[in-house]
């Protein structure tokens, strides 16, 4: 079809709705691949962009880790507090892996001998411009490891992942704008086939995996384990060229 004009928005999205509209298939949240036994990922060609591949909610699922632990007991004041929100907004919306530590001393470990993925918190790791933060956590809850500890065993991420991406389809597309206006050419479509969760273990390890919290006192957007570009292709054992 050549150069097709988003009509979705400049969101990182928008890429993947279109491709979506033009197949006929109807936009979902579901833990299940969106084209039958298909997962279909989609991204422009020229961005640094993480790429969202499933939403899963750590365990214990009897505790709400979000509004009972991480956002009472380590979040911070939501930008827009007083001002979009009520003054008393908080925020908690952190990107990790396994590679480095973030800001605010959060880090993704894999731990094999319990065969589990582990939320760690280290005070020791926390940057200097977060030091009102961190004091506010020595009076309310102490600088201890996170109890409970948030976590995904590792079959049940297995089964969630592999239900989600056992096949896929990963489609980019060129970008280019014409007065202001954006078009993608859809150009580059990999078929990539088994799903194999050791090497998902892998590139978690080596950081290309990261786990994303995003939420605020009114509202979980969920959490999100996303990949770095042009990553997906090595959690599968076949990957074949189709354009």
């Amino acid at each position: 079809m050549g150069w097709i004009e988003n009509y979705r928005g400049k969101n990182d999205g928008a890429v993947g709705n279109i491709l979506e509209d033009l197949l006929g298939i109807k936009e979902n949240n579901l833990p299940i691949p969106n084209a039958a036994e298909w997962e279909l990922k989609s991204q422009r060609g020229n961005t640094s962009s993480l790429t969202t591949i499933f939403h899963s909610e750590p365990s214990p699922r009897a505790i709400r880790f979000i509004p009972q632990l991480l956002l009472p007991c380590y979040g911070w004041e939501h930008k827009q507090a007083g001002k979009k929100y009520p003054s008393t907004e908080m925020s908690f919306r952190q990107t990790i892996h396994a590679g480095t530590y973030s800001d605010r001393g959060f880090i993704v470990k894999i731990d094999k001998k319990e065969e589990k993925i582990k939320i760690s918190f280290n005070a020791q790791k926390v940057a200097t411009k977060h030091n009102l933060w961190l004091n506010r956590i020595k009076k309310d809850v102490g600088i201890k490891e996170l109890a409970p500890q948030p976590y995904w065993g590792f079959d049940d991420l297995a089964s969630t992942a592999g239900t989600k991406l056992l096949n896929c389809f990963y489609v980019q597309a060129e970008v280019k704008k014409i007065n202001g206006k954006e078009y993608f050419h859809y150009n580059k479509v990999l078929m990539l086939q088994k799903f194999n969760f050791e090497n998902f273990l892998e590139e978690l390890k080596n950081g290309n995996i990261l786990i994303d919290f995003d939420a605020r006192t009114g509202h979980n957007h969920g959490t999100k384990f996303r990949m770095r570009k042009n990553c997906l292709p090595k959690l599968y054992k076949k990957v074949t060229t189709i354009l």
